[in-house]
């Protein structure tokens, strides 16, 4: 059950528990602070923690540990309480948020990492339980971590669980997920998707084409030492097997490339825009795809990118500069509301990559999994039958709409797309596209449209539909 594995932060901001430091803060410290501001604020993991690494200025060895701590303890968040509340005597429940973070962190580190000698994890628990709180929690974090490490037997799962519930312990999803992907995809798919959700996600790069070619880009990686490979999914990606973050290199700077997910790049192939063509991206921050697609088109004609937040515009207007790209036009309002503001059949491309769960990104958002609910699900099938089916007038006859989606729940994809070709006969699904091969769980949609799991390829959970307007 050892192995450890290391993460990139996000960008962004959040909210903090502790922000006073008057000296320097070890790497445990940082990753304690970063899981109180996830459990007791609603703080999303990638954001707080990057602003926290920002602000300790640990070394490269000691920012890589937090990551890890953050990630795991999130990650494996239930099968940590399910291992403390055989030692925690009124259960973890009970106890002050941030000693059950305390101790779930150091739970992680014995149960999980290899490479952090346990007498050292107990001891820095204990010296932090002393910082932070009083003699009597110090010896209570104490006696818990040394009555796990005498009673290792402990901490194993039992054989005698349903499937449910072995793999919500084994690989550390809520239950009712699990029985819900149990449902739509079989066990045995249900378990390799919550395996793939607890990997490190892979490092992937777009290349910008306009500027250079992916052979050229990877020869020069490569002659600088990194470890960088062609993407197997997409003909515009590859994929950094070592090398740091890449958003901090030259290549990014000058807008050679953009860091993109591997499925993620699939949507514009799929939107397949020429150059010269007017295009609406529907919801298009933070404007990865909407660049992608202004890429392919070699900067030539239009994209209207829309989205709700005005905040959000600046990014993608960034991008868009970043990338040496002019033919992106940003314009902020509801997508419900786009009928109103341009022509009937007025686009000869629209993409609608739609609100959804984001079931297909766990493994880049571990805590994702916690927050969700089944009536989150329901709530925003909603809203994408809606936006699917105020968009659809504005595209011309002949012209493509492509729906997508970073999740792998089946009512949030392949069910709206049935649903909108019941509603709409004006469409059909747009077959002849190449996808990435895949084994289909589900043969009722084929040629048109694409669900990846996180298993597949590594790379995100992904839903792509390409539908035709016939008149």
């Amino acid at each position: 059950m050892s192995g450890s594995h290391s993460r990139q932060g996000g960008q962004g901001k959040g909210v903090g528990a502790r922000s006073g430091k008057t000296r320097n803060q070890t790497a445990r410290e940082v990753a304690l602070d970063v899981l109180i501001g996830v459990e007791q604020e609603g703080a999303y993991s990638n954001l707080e923690l990057n602003r926290r690494l920002q602000q300790a200025g640990l070394s490269a060895s000691d920012a890589g540990l937090a990551t890890e701590l953050v990630y795991g303890t999130v990650a494996h968040r239930n099968t940590l309480d399910y291992f403390l509340n055989k030692f925690v005597q009124k259960g973890t429940a009970k106890l002050q948020g941030w000693v059950r973070s305390l101790l779930r962190m150091s739970v992680y580190q014995v149960v999980y990492l290899d490479r952090v000698p346990d007498h050292a994890v107990v001891s820095e628990a204990v010296t932090i339980a002393k910082r932070r709180g009083h003699q009597g929690i110090s010896g209570m974090v104490n006696g818990v971590l040394r009555s796990m490490l005498r009673e290792p037997d402990k901490l194993r799962i039992p054989d005698d669980l349903s499937p449910e519930e072995r793999i919500s312990l084994e690989h550390s999803h809520p239950q009712w997920l699990v029985k819900r992907w149990i449902k739509q995809y079989g066990a045995d798919t249900a378990e390799a998707i919550c395996q793939a959700n607890n990997e490190p996600p892979a490092v992937s790069v777009r290349v910008n084409t306009t500027m250079t070619s992916r052979d050229q880009l990877l020869d020069e990686m490569n002659s600088k030492g990194l470890d960088a490979v062609p993407s197997a999914v997409s003909p515009y990606g590859i994929v950094v097997r070592s090398g740091g973050n890449m958003a901090l290199t030259s290549w990014y700077t000058d807008g050679l490339l953009s860091v993109q997910d591997e499925s993620s790049m699939l949507v514009a192939e799929a939107v397949a825009p020429e150059p010269g063509m007017l295009v609406l991206d529907c919801c298009a921050a933070p404007g990865g795809k909407t660049a992608h697609m202004a890429e392919l088109m070699k900067d030539h004609g239009r994209i209207v990118a829309n989205d709700l937040h005005a905040h959000k515009h600046q990014l993608i207007r960034e991008q868009a500069n970043r990338l040496g790209l002019d033919a992106v036009e940003t314009v902020t309002g509801d997508a419900l509301e786009l009928k109103e503001r341009y022509a009937p059949a007025s686009f000869d491309r629209i993409l609608l990559d739609a609100p959804c769960s984001g079931f297909g990104v766990i493994r880049r958002k571990p805590d994702l999994r916690w927050s969700k609910t089944a009536q989150d699900v329901r709530d925003i099938t909603q809203l994408q039958h809606e936006l699917l089916d105020s968009v659809a007038g504005l595209l011309k006859p002949g012209g493509i709409l492509v729906y997508s989606t970073c999740t792998i729940e089946p009512d949030e994809n392949e069910g709206q797309l049935t649903r909108f070709l019941s509603e709409h006969p004006e469409y059909e699904l747009a077959e002849g596209h190449s996808f990435p091969d895949v084994s289909r769980e589900k043969d009722s949609i084929q040629g048109g449209s694409v669900q990846l799991l996180p298993q597949h390829f590594h790379s995100d959970g992904f839903y792509i539909a390409r539908l035709r307007r016939v008149k």
